[in-house]
């Protein structure tokens, strides 16, 4: 399956933005999405998580309360949606999703095997 993100852009602190993630694959539901960041000059780091049959999400702490991860199943999408935006938030921010069953290694990179191209958001103080 191929992904494709999009959404990000320049904010000011306190802002929102919604990223999209849309999918080639047209059986997109069954599919566990995850959300990644990567901060300039650090590594790729977990954001959220949503599990194949939409029961269970989960964030990076530092998110929790302020981004929502969501799909429109008939659109193939996954969104993430940004709230109270800060300047630490700056990223380019990744998609990815798997087919197998994830768990206890949800925050790791490896569970995933298809990934979008990423997406830019900066945050201004």
């Amino acid at each position: 399956v191929q992904l494709q993100a999009s959404g990000g852009g320049l904010v000011q602190a306190g802002g929102f933005l919604r990223l999209s993630c849309t999918a080639s694959e047209r059986n997109f539901r069954g599919y566990a999405i995850g959300w990644f960041r990567q901060a300039p000059g650090k590594e790729r780091v977990f954001v959220a998580h949503r599990n194949r049959n939409g029961g269970f999400t989960d964030y990076v702490d530092s998110v929790k309360g302020r981004f929502t991860i969501s799909v429109d199943y008939a659109k193939r999408t996954v969104y993430l949606q940004m709230n109270d935006l800060r300047p630490e938030d700056t990223a380019v921010y990744y998609c990815a999703a798997s087919s197998s069953v994830i768990r206890n290694n949800r925050a790791s990179q490896t569970a995933y095997a298809y990934w979008g191209q990423g997406t830019l958001v900066t945050v201004s103080s």
